[in-house]
């Protein structure tokens, strides 16, 4: 998988490489690359954003400069590259982020995740030239990278090898495995602490009656029935 992040502040991007389970999808085949929108702005000064037509507090990042990085990057028209490969606008107003959005995105073979700044994008910018858009929450930060993190962090979790056990992605949180709901609770040693015990059924090497009380337990944090 090629993940690609074009934003301001590229060695932001430098702690998360370092990361084990990052550091295990690059040594498998993960390609995550950083690209510096200021690197590729046909502006004099480094300019990346302007003003907002109408008015308003804030900058906006540019739509010509997005044109010109885009286009440095992969050598052609950003309203074509939609279609040959996922671009991501990350907005507070994109699509809501969550485990069936992961599973798309960990399923392609090339992502690209533009990173917001200041007022966000130039809204050409996310209607020409993105093919998705995504939020990872209703609340504004200070600019798309840590969102990039955040994404990038759930894609990278499903690939091949990127965790220690191969099956610490299929039975969490949200997974298909257990119908959309958060994960059962976890305990471990010393089993009596304070007077809080663990669960007797946890200790009993039942794994059959393990699974249905976990299952139980995930279903009652969801809510189901």
């Amino acid at each position: 998988m090629q993940l690609d992040v074009v934003t301001l502040f590229p060695d932001w991007f430098d702690w998360f490489r370092s990361q084990r389970h990052v550091a295990n999808a690059l040594a498998r085949g993960l390609d995550l690359r950083t690209h510096a929108l200021r690197d590729h702005t046909p502006l004099s000064g480094g300019q990346v954003d302007d003003t907002p037509f109408g008015g308003g507090a804030g900058m906006v990042l540019r739509v010509d400069v997005m044109d010109a990085a885009l286009r440095a990057i992969y050598g052609t028209d950003p309203t074509d590259l939609r279609h040959q490969r996922r671009v991501i606008a990350l907005t507070p107003g994109g699509r809501m982020l969550d485990d069936g959005y992961v599973d798309e995105l960990a399923a392609e073979p090339a992502v690209t995740l533009l990173c917001g700044r200041y007022e966000g994008f130039d809204e050409r910018i996310v209607q020409h030239f993105a093919s998705d858009t995504l939020s990872v929450g209703r609340y504004v930060l200070s600019g798309g990278e840590l969102a990039a993190m955040v994404v990038a962090d759930a894609v990278i979790r499903k690939l091949p090898g990127a965790l220690g056990h191969a099956g610490s992605a299929v039975e969490e949180s949200f997974s298909p495995a257990l119908g959309g709901n958060p994960e059962y609770p976890h305990y471990t040693r010393p089993a009596d602490f304070r007077g809080w015990r663990v669960p007797e059924i946890l200790l009993s090497g039942h794994h059959e009656e393990i699974r249905t009380w976990r299952r139980a337990r995930s279903q009652e944090r969801g809510g189901t029935p």
